[in-house]
Order: structure tokens, then C-alpha cells, then sequence
């Protein structure tokens, strides 16, 4: 049994939640529904709970610098956001999970199981970097990268090109090091897309401030400043081409 707190401010998703709750994961016991971080803190202090649902975005004090204020999280946290790009990419970026509003039933139970069967709690260094990545206007610096021993934050400027290795992905850095990680290539081109990285391949997506040089040919072939040669495909050869303006 999971004993759960919900906080909110608004009250009808409160109330949506902890229907779809009883419903879908009766292993969930809510301790107690909150439309207040203040009134959060208070339950959290007091109850101890397993487990919190936590909305991003409350007046008086957000879903984030409640946690600050917490400090030592002894508890598994499930965030919960509307649909916003910037929200949405940061958490991704900061590897922490997150439901969408309103939440989808079948979402929610998987989120519930990994609760149950991971336990990983939040770490500060996540936190920072959520409310960093928060900000639409700031420069997106480093990536939470899940592996098996925990979670890497490294510089996005440090990562040569990612390799697909089925639904997992060699992370390859410029120090030689290599990241196994369990997201997938596409997980990453959807976080990185939009900076200086390019898929040329169902199996790479490189860092283009590392390519040394192209090779032309059907689909030709990229050398990156390391020496290694990877293979550019005919579909994405012309993307290729227009990111590096030739």
C-alpha cells in the first residue's frame, strides 16, 4: 500500500485524480487532498507519505520550491503540469517523469508501477536543474541522462553523437567516456533536436560542433573530431546538408 498525498490548487483536477485513483490503483491510499502548497507542506510534515502528487504551477509557492523547502525528499514525487512545451522539454531534459493534465488513466497506472518498482527518489541536483530548464529564456546547458547506476547531468557541449542500440542508446562524450542509457535514440533527438544535433541515421544523431568532416557518396558518411566515421543516411542526407549550409 502507497500512502499518497495530492496537491493542487485546483480543486475539479484534485478531484479528478483521486476518482481515477480508487478506480485504477487501489494500492494508493490518499492521506490527504491539498489546494495549497502551504497546506502541502503541512501534510507532508505530518503524514510522511510514500508518496505525492504534485502539481508545477501554484501561486504563493510552486510545486518546486516546495521541495526546496523540504530539502531531504524521503518520498517518491509524480508531477503533474499542464501542456506546456517549455514544462514538458524540462522535464524531460531533467530526466524526471511527469503526468500531463488532464491525466490519462492508463498514464497514471504506469507511473503508479513505477513507483512500486523503482522507488528512485528525486535527487536536489534534478531539482536545480528542473527549475533551471523551467526558464523558456535560458540556455539549455546540460541533460539528465537515466543509466543503470543513476542518472548523469552532463554538459550538452560534451556529447559527441548518440548510438541506438535497439530501445536503449550509447551516449558517446568527448572525454572517450560512453553512457548506456535506457532511453531511446528518438528520446533523444526529440530532447536535442532543436540545438545543434542532427540525425543522419536511424542508428546516430550527432553533435554538428563536432563534425570534422562529410563525405559525399549515395548517402556518404560524416568523420567527427574524435576520427570516428558513422554513416549518413539517403533519407537524411538532405537535412544534413541544409543544417551545415551547403
Amino acid at each position: 500500500m502507497l500512502n499518497a498525498i495530492i496537491i493542487d490548487d485546483e480543486p475539479r483536477c484534485i478531484k479528478t485524480l483521486a476518482n481515477d485513483l480508487e478506480e485504477y490503483c487501489p494500492q494508493v491510499e490518499i492521506l490527504e487532498r491539498c489546494a495549497s502548497a502551504k497546506d502541502g507542506l503541512k501534510a507532508i510534515r505530518q503524514h510522511r507519505p510514500d508518496l505525492i502528487f504534485l502539481d508545477i504551477n501554484m501561486p504563493w509557492m510552486s510545486g518546486l520550491e516546495l521541495l526546496e523547502v523540504i530539502g531531504d525528499i524521503t518520498f517518491d514525487v509524480i508531477f503533474t503540469t499542464a501542456h506546456d512545451q517549455y514544462a514538458v522539454q524540462a522535464f524531460r531534459l531533467s530526466a524526471i517523469d511527469y503526468l500531463l493534465k488532464p491525466v490519462d488513466y492508463q498514464e497514471l497506472i504506469t507511473a503508479v508501477k513505477k513507483v512500486e518498482t523503482k522507488r528512485s527518489r528525486i535527487t536536489q541536483e534534478q531539482l536545480g536543474h528542473l527549475k533551471e530548464n523551467m526558464n523558456p529564456v535560458s540556455d539549455i546547458q546540460r541533460i539528465g541522462i537515466p543509466t543503470k547506476s543513476g542518472i548523469d547531468f552532463v554538459l550538452i557541449q560534451d556529447i559527441l553523437y548518440c548510438e541506438a542500440d535497439s530501445n536503449y542508446t550509447f551516449v558517446h562524450l568527448t572525454d572517450n567516456r560512453k553512457l548506456y542509457s535506457a532511453k531511446t535514440l528518438k528520446d533523444f533527438d526529440q530532447l536535442l533536436g532543436q540545438t545543434e544535433f542532427c540525425r543522419i541515421h536511424q542508428s546516430f544523431l550527432i553533435n554538428l560542433n563536432h563534425l570534422k568532416k562529410y563525405y559525399r557518396g549515395d548517402g556518404g558518411y560524416v568523420e567527427m573530431i574524435n576520427g570516428t566515421s558513422l554513416n549518413v543516411s539517403r533519407a537524411k542526407k538532405e537535412e544534413l546538408l541544409s543544417k551545415i549550409r551547403i
